[in-house]
């Protein structure tokens, strides 16, 4: 290999690092500003006052306030705890369902894996936020329904995903000794399977935050997600939609968050995407 060519792995390596410390970051920064949120608010996000109200940005109010007189800003900042803990929850849920049933499905076979496997054919033939509004339609609305409508149509990815990685693990001629060695099914999943298939799992699971951001924020905003007063950025432009022309501001201002949120998380995911890939980190 030429010394040209060394040199530019290793900018490229560098440059991968420096990205996912900026991006890294910034996530955390969003995460922070979410759970103290109630504490970064200039002004109380549900006081009411009709004689400031749609007043446009300004020193005092630097977003605006909307038609009740409310902070856009001290919304906007409050409403990130139920968007972006409502996304990392419905992540978190359907990362483990998913691996869970993947893996049971690779190392069992036989007649589990195929009514599994069909199962999750029959979700993936769905369109994907269709078959969501169907099943928080039926539920009845609400951000605890609408992350369970999400969970229900997302899964099947890591499923297949954790199902193939342990098919290969499972051939290997370090899992057969581990067998003979008389490890029981528990302990050879646990300590031999799950370490060694959870990169792309987790690679998957991190590209996958900016999509479930924006798929709740589109229950909410067609009234299947959060409901008013709740602060949360879809059911927050859902409300204003109608004073887009005249107020843009108060439409706008959710609408920007989750357009910053969600470029934060997919830049991150795509960044972890590069730093896991061996040609990326030069190997």
């Amino acid at each position: 290999m030429s010394e040209v060519t060394i040199r530019k792995q290793r900018i490229k390596r560098d440059s991968v690092k420096v990205r996912l410390i900026v991006f890294g970051v910034l996530a955390v920064m969003l995460i922070l500003c979410s759970i103290f949120s109630e504490y970064l608010t200039p002004y109380d996000p549900y006081l009411q006052d009709l004689s400031i109200a749609k007043q446009g940005p300004s020193s005092e109010h630097l977003l605006g306030t909307d038609r009740y007189g409310r902070d856009m800003l001290s919304r906007v900042i409050v409403g990130s705890r139920a968007s972006i803990f409502s996304t990392l929850l419905l992540v978190a849920i359907i990362t483990v369902l998913g691996t869970a049933i993947g893996v049971i499905c690779g190392w069992n076979g036989k007649v589990l894996d195929t009514v599994l496997m069909r199962i999750s054919d029959m979700f993936l033939a769905f369109p994907g936020l269709v078959f969501a509004l169907a099943v928080a339609g039926c539920l009845g609305g609400g951000l605890q329904n609408a992350i369970i409508a999400l969970a229900a149509i997302s899964w099947p990815k890591y499923a297949r995903i954790a199902r193939s990685q342990t098919l290969a693990q499972k051939e290997t001629a370090w899992m057969k000794a581990a067998k003979l060695s008389g490890s029981s099914t528990v302990k050879i999943i646990f300590v031999h399977i799950l370490p060694n298939i959870i990169g792309p799992i987790l690679v998957t699971s991190m590209l996958d935050i900016g999509t479930m951001m924006m798929e709740l924020a589109a229950l909410s905003f067609l009234g299947l997600g959060a409901k008013p007063p709740i602060a949360e950025w879809g059911s927050m432009m859902s409300d204003t939609r109608s004073l887009i022309t005249t107020s843009p501001w108060i439409t706008f201002s959710p609408g920007i968050a989750i357009f910053i949120s969600v470029m934060i998380f997919n830049l991150l995911g795509d960044t972890i995407r590069d730093y896991a890939d061996p040609k990326s980190r030069g190997r």
